[in-house]
Order: C-alpha cells, then sequence, then structure tokens
C-alpha cells in the first residue's frame, strides 16, 4: 500500500530537520508531503522544511507502525545478511541505501566470547555539514542490533576518504537516473 502524499498530523510528533540533523516538533494539525518512505522512516515537507520522522512515529501520520527492518535469516548471522541489513538504511534525501550510495567504506563482523557476534561499520555521508549523521548511523545501528546473533554495534561516521559521486554502485546509479 502506498501512503498518502499530503497528511495532517493525527498528534505532535518528534522529527529530525532534515540536513541540519536537529531536532524538533511539529504539531497536530499540521499537514505534511510525504517525500520518501524507504527503510521504515518517512521524509516529510512541513511548515518550515524538510523533516525526519522515525517508524515508531508512524501513527502521528495515520500509519501502522511498522515491524523493524530487517531480513529475517536462519543460523548465525553472516557477512551477507549484514550487508543485506544495510541496505534496509537510507539518507533521507535521497531514494538509495546507503550501501548502494557508496557511504559504506568498512565492514568487519567479528565472534564474541558469549558466542554471538560483533559488528563494526565505518560509514561516511555525501557532505561534510550534514548533520544527519547520527541519525542514519543510529538507524543502522539499531537495525543490525536487531539481527538475531549481534550482540554489539557499532557504526562509525568518518571523512577519510571523502565521499565522491563515483563511490555509487551501478545499483545506485541505475535508481538515481545516472546511467
Amino acid at each position: 500500500m502506498n501512503p498518502p502524499t499530503s497528511v495532517i498530523l493525527k498528534r505532535d510528533c518528534a522529527v529530525v530537520r532534515i540536513p541540519a540533523g536537529t531536532t524538533d516538533t511539529l504539531p497536530a494539525g499540521a499537514e505534511v508531503h510525504l517525500t520518501q518512505t524507504l527503510g521504515g522512516s518517512y521524509t516529510v515537507q512541513g511548515p518550515g522544511g524538510l523533516f525526519r520522522i522515525a517508524p515508531q512515529d508512524a501513527d502521528a501520520l495515520g500509519l501502522e507502525v511498522p515491524p523493524p527492518v530487517a531480513p529475517t535469516a536462519s543460523g548465525p548471522v553472516n557477512e551477507a545478511l549484514v550487508w543485506q541489513t544495510l541496505r534496509t538504511c537510507f539518507d533521507p534525501e535521497i531514494p538509495v541505501n546507503i550501501v548502494d550510495l557508496g557511504l559504506v567504506y568498512d565492514m568487519q563482523l567479528a565472534p564474541v566470547p558469549s558466542g554471538g557476534s560483533r559488528v563494526d561499520v565505518k560509514m561516511t555521508l555525501t557532505a561534510p555539514g550534514c548533520g544527519m549523521g547520527p541519525a542514519i548511523a543510529g538507524d543502522a545501528q539499531v537495525k543490525l542490533l536487531n539481527l538475531e546473533g549481534v550482540e554489539d554495534a557499532t557504526v562509525e561516521v568518518v571523512w577519510d576518504p571523502p565521499w565522491h559521486h563515483s563511490m555509487i554502485t551501478p545499483e545506485g546509479k541505475k535508481i538515481l537516473g545516472l546511467e
């Protein structure tokens, strides 16, 4: 089901202002226009700018709160599943996941003494001034921690090397119409 493109907020709603990354609240009754609904979060154009609404606040938009977006698999977590999970994370302004956008520079999966796994990710953003880094990294970390067998996960935002559009995968270029 496609959500409506324009909605009236049903309640006050916590938001993250894009691209500043600052938190704010949009009041009940405000009209917003959905611009992106990928990866479980919502990007809306509302009074005063562009905002990201977290999945748990979907009810403010009149939508059902979605279940966590994470692939399921049987058996221990593996690298393929971690990469698949990272592909469910999106920049709120760009309709391409962080892997195909070329933002993930490194991913390490290691066993921990208790028998589970630890995941460490290094990622960047398309621009150093973007304040959305903590929100995007936090989204990735939560999704990784929701994987069965992952006991610890860190997602670090790094700036070296600087991101360049040449880092976008062929799939990402196709989505963006660059091929």
